[in-house]
């Protein structure tokens, strides 16, 4: 069947009340089990896919750990005024906090105007150069060694625009993944909520490694392509991505000694298939300091897969980014018959729900 690349081709249709608006537990979703040879769907228990895997296979995770990101603020006039901190900045030459971000309502945050957030006074200095004109710098008036600790007292989880409730104290740990470690994502890898600490434990003592990775999720995961009649214009986000030495040479290993390399999450896909050289993965730094490079690499049907065996991943919003990305590797006519059956089958949606194994 030919490839299309008109967007409508990538829609589904679900109920809404099928959308997770709180979490199952770690270790206890459900997993649709998607033969990649064409064989029957399976609903599985999460923990029961660790019988899926050998010895000797690598299992890639992401390390990211999500920031409480949003800040909720008022006008001088007692207006509403919300932030969604995309990135660290470097300080202002008074060594004041500042962050690129994304910003409501735009008027609130027009030059001059500031905005209150408990007591700190914060202000926009106008939009990042080379942006989309959507992204702003702003600086709170806080000396920065002090914004880590105001952040942790004053932000909140930036949970999905489709989870239909605030974020409340158990978001904090429920929205992060047993793997999280090195903060900087504004949402999390969700894949990885399907895996607790004692299924990592039977993996590894089965023989299975385990390779990680940190890419920083940021907020475009979640932006509508706008392209509609040919999706290949779009282009993709940017995030920032390392793959240690360690990690590199984990998976190339594995690789090398015939294990699949199972990626867990769209976003390891998208770092090693940003970073594979012929049949190995490159080292691109280690942890100090800010992640070094970037990736906006947009993987959408007709991609050719250089590293990645196997796919754990959640359910996808219609007409997205992430839908194609799974279609790339999976099908298109696969990937929407899974998806049917999801539906068909009550299985829950999205960050907070159920997920598929393509393997």
């Amino acid at each position: 069947m030919p490839l299309t690349y008109n967007l409508q081709d990538y829609d589904f249709d679900f109920p809404s009340e099928l959308i997770a608006q709180k979490t199952a537990g770690k270790g206890k979703t459900r997993i649709l089990y998607c033969p990649k040879n064409g064989g029957e769907l399976r609903i599985l228990e999460s923990n029961e896919i660790t019988d899926l895997f050998k010895a000797g296979d690598c299992i890639v995770v992401n390390n990211t750990q999500v920031i409480p990101a949003m800040l909720l603020g008022k006008t001088k006039h007692g207006g509403k005024a919300e932030i969604l901190l995309l990135k660290q900045l470097e300080p202002a030459a008074d060594n004041s906090a500042r962050w690129a971000a994304w910003v409501k309502p735009g008027k609130a945050f027009e030059n001059g105007k500031e905005i209150f957030i408990s007591k700190i006074k914060c202000k926009s200095e106008g939009f990042v150069e080379q942006d989309d004109s959507k992204t702003r710098i702003i600086n709170f008036s806080i000396p920065n060694a002090e914004f880590n600790s105001f952040l942790a007292e004053n932000g909140h989880v930036p949970l999905p625009p489709y989870i239909n409730r605030s974020d409340n104290a158990s978001d904090k740990d429920d929205y992060q993944t047993v793997f999280a470690k090195y903060a900087g994502a504004v949402a999390a890898p969700t894949a990885s909520l399907h895996f607790s600490e004692d299924m990592v434990a039977e993996l590894k003592n089965k023989g299975v490694h385990f390779a990680e990775i940190t890419l920083h999720v940021g907020p475009g995961t979640f932006e509508n392509i706008k392209e509609s009649e040919d999706f290949r214009k779009h282009k993709m986000h940017s995030e920032e991505y390392q793959i240690t030495e360690e990690a590199a040479n984990t998976i190339n290993e594995a690789k090398k000694n015939g294990g699949r390399i199972i990626c867990v999450g769209t976003t390891t896909v998208r770092a090693l298939e940003t970073v594979v050289g012929g049949k190995s993965v490159v080292s691109r730094g280690r942890h100090v300091g800010l992640p070094l490079l970037t990736t906006d690499i947009f993987i959408y049907p007709g991609f050719e897969f250089k590293m990645t065996d196997a796919l754990l991943t959640n359910f996808h919003w219609p007409k997205s980014s992430l839908i194609l990305l799974v279609s790339a590797f999976y099908g298109r006519e696969n990937t929407l018959n899974a998806y049917r059956y999801a539906v068909q089958n009550q299985m829950k949606l999205f960050s907070y729900g159920d997920g598929m194994l393509i393997i």
